[in-house]
């Protein structure tokens, strides 16, 4: 074969320019805020109610709201109860999972300055109406699970 007419192989990795760099470093940083603040609710050393107050939407109508749950839910996963945070809301566990999978890929790309190739396939080919319709249809499941754990009849 010629030089010519060698395959281009996709690169993996590559350098990230600046601007990717301070962008994953902001998303590591909000991820490791954000999962610090859970772990120390979680830990019993901050009271998460004090910024949270009751639920409008469970007082006005007596149903448990479209993200009733989530906190609970996220309490578990950073108390690393993970199967239980499933199990409390199901929207609210794979939110934090897409946060720690954006926190823990940010990271080399911050520090190291090494660059996923299939991000930017990833990046280039979702829209930004696709995560909006998936995070819409995400929590609407979540809360078909709790409303039906509110309706349940037991026999």
């Amino acid at each position: 074969m010629q030089t010519g007419q060698q395959l281009n192989k996709p690169k993996i990795f590559r350098k990230a320019s600046v601007r990717q760099r301070l962008l994953a470093g902001l998303v590591f940083l909000a991820a490791a805020v954000i999962f610090g603040i859970l772990a120390l609710a979680a830990a019993g050393k901050i009271n998460l109610s004090l910024w949270f107050h009751p639920c409008g939407f469970k007082q006005q109508f007596n149903l448990p709201c479209p993200t009733c749950g989530v906190t609970t839910s996220s309490l578990a996963f950073a108390g690393g109860k993970i199967f239980e945070a499933f199990y409390i809301q199901p929207a609210g566990a794979l939110l934090c999972c897409v946060l720690a999978v954006a926190g823990f890929l940010a990271f080399p790309i911050a520090v190291f300055g090494v660059y996923f190739g299939f991000l930017e396939r990833f990046f280039a080919e979702v829209k930004v109406k696709h995560i909006i319709w998936a995070l819409i249809i995400i929590i609407a499941a979540g809360w078909m699970v709790t409303l039906a754990r509110t309706f349940r009849i037991d026999y």
